[in-house]
């Protein structure tokens, strides 16, 4: 059997030895997450930093109907993902999965911006105007406002999940 000559690497170069499994599983995780991105509103993927052909591919995938032919086709978007930096995606992902750490955390901020709203009234919405100006602002003060009365004559709290379930749209829930 040949030897591979080495001689032209110097001596601070590391070779970094990979397994066939290691390689498998990475792949295997590409392809997870590019499955996730395929099954995708084209809304929640423009919120995404893709490459081009990336998303050219994942918005050709809603096309394709036959098992095979989506299977090989998430194949290819594995290989792209290759080419891609999968963090800020992997962030993403789990912001969305409500298992995660990630999800609950802006779950329970959006709680406590709720309670906020509805206790404390102008202050706390002056401050969430501030920090969340894509808000319609007359159409929250209409609900913090509601929400207070129906608080205030204790009825059932339907304007307080509305308000939240608006303050969840903004957040991207």
């Amino acid at each position: 059997m040949a030897r591979k000559d080495r001689s032209h690497l110097e001596d601070d170069e590391e070779i970094i030895y990979v397994s066939k499994s290691e390689l498998k599983r990475d792949m295997d995780e590409l392809k997870d997450i590019g499955s996730r991105l395929m099954d995708m509103k084209p809304a929640m993927l423009d919120k995404l930093p893709l490459e081009d052909r990336l998303r050219r591919a994942l918005d050709e995938s809603k096309r394709i109907t036959s098992y095979n032919a989506r299977k090989r086709h998430l194949g290819f978007i594995g290989k792209l993902m290759k080419e891609q930096d999968i963090e800020p995606i992997k962030t993403f992902l789990a912001s969305l999965d409500s298992s995660s750490e990630e999800y609950n955390r802006r779950f329970h901020q959006l709680e406590r911006w709720r309670d906020r709203l509805i206790g404390e009234g102008q202050t706390a919405l002056t401050e969430y105007l501030e920090k969340y100006p894509e808000a319609e602002h007359q159409h929250i003060r209409q609900l913090v406002r509601n929400a207070q009365k129906e608080a205030k004559e204790g009825k059932p709290p339907a304007t307080s999940r509305k308000l939240f379930k608006y303050l969840r749209e903004l957040d991207g829930i």
